[in-house]
């Protein structure tokens, strides 16, 4: 039972990263072709050229809003970045992102889609989840133990456990807390098995 819900986890993964190439490789580079043929055509002469001009410009700004909305949906299901440089560099640029003051530790091992996936999107949702003026995760550090990937985040609460074993229990994986003296300055380590 356990093994088949992994291999489900997996193939789940597997499909996000062939999703994030296909949008990325696909959709958006064919609008940003087309970006580039309809900016030539404010070169030809029709009879009224600043109307012309301003319905070119019009249609160069809306697909340029398109080709963002693809990056940014891309994202979402796979990082492009986790993809090609691993779960340090795409954690960095999450954290960038987000405005968080958030130590990232990481090495530069790889661990597998489905690992890297699972540990990406559990930091990205205790991210996201932290209470509004209250303390925020402090520090990220990622390593291998064994044949796991072990995640450890300090500077959370027990609230954050759920959205870290969301992402780890279906892979096999395991989250444990260690509470500090106040809400939210525990530890929490997540241990997912990988390749």
């Amino acid at each position: 039972m356990a093994s088949a819900l992994r291999r489900r986890e997996a193939v789940q993964w597997v499909r996000r990263r062939l999703l994030e190439r296909q949008l990325h490789d696909g959709a958006s580079l064919r609008i940003s072709a087309l970006a580039l043929r309809l900016g030539l055509l404010r070169y030809q002469s029709p009879r009224d050229e600043d109307d012309w001009q301003h319905r070119i410009a019009e249609l160069q700004d809306e697909l340029h809003a398109v080709l963002q909305e693809l990056r940014a949906v891309s994202a979402q299901i796979y990082p492009p970045l986790l993809d090609q440089a691993g779960l340090g560099p795409a954690l960095r640029e999450l954290v960038d992102q987000s405005g968080a003051d958030v130590e990232i530790v990481a090495g530069t091992d790889r661990f597998g889609p489905v690992a890297e996936g699972a540990a990406y999107f559990a930091v990205a949702e205790c991210l996201a989840a932290q209470p509004a003026g209250g303390r925020a995760v402090r520090r990220v550090t990622i390593e291998r133990a064994e044949q796991d990937l072990l995640l450890t985040a300090i500077g959370v609460g027990a609230e954050q456990v759920g959205l870290m074993l969301d992402q780890a229990y279906p892979l096999g994986g395991t989250v444990n807390l260690f509470e500090g003296d106040t809400p939210d300055s525990g530890t929490i380590t997540v241990r997912i098995p990988c390749e």
